[in-house]
């Protein structure tokens, strides 16, 4: 599996409650769907910490990071790639 398709997988099962991807796309806003909210962006951060073995700083923790399945994956690899 990808780093795109855990971090959809993760979203689509514990936020919207399914496993439809098309429930969701990789560019959509997370924060302006309604998808998840200040505590889903807790539980993003400590899945993506557990899952990836990446350190989230607090000033890390912004919507360009964060607002999209495309933007987590790319603030994933660039973590894990550092």
């Amino acid at each position: 599996m990808t780093t795109e398709e855990k971090i959809k997988s993760f979203i689509l099962e514990n936020f919207l409650f399914t496993d439809d991807e098309s429930a969701i796309g990789n560019e959509e806003s997370l924060l302006d769907r309604g998808v998840i909210d200040s505590t889903g962006v807790m539980e993003v951060i400590l899945f993506l910490e557990e899952e990836f073995g990446v350190q989230v700083q607090d000033d890390e923790i912004i919507p360009e990071n964060l607002d999209s399945i495309s933007n987590i994956k790319r603030f994933v690899e660039s973590k894990v790639g550092a």
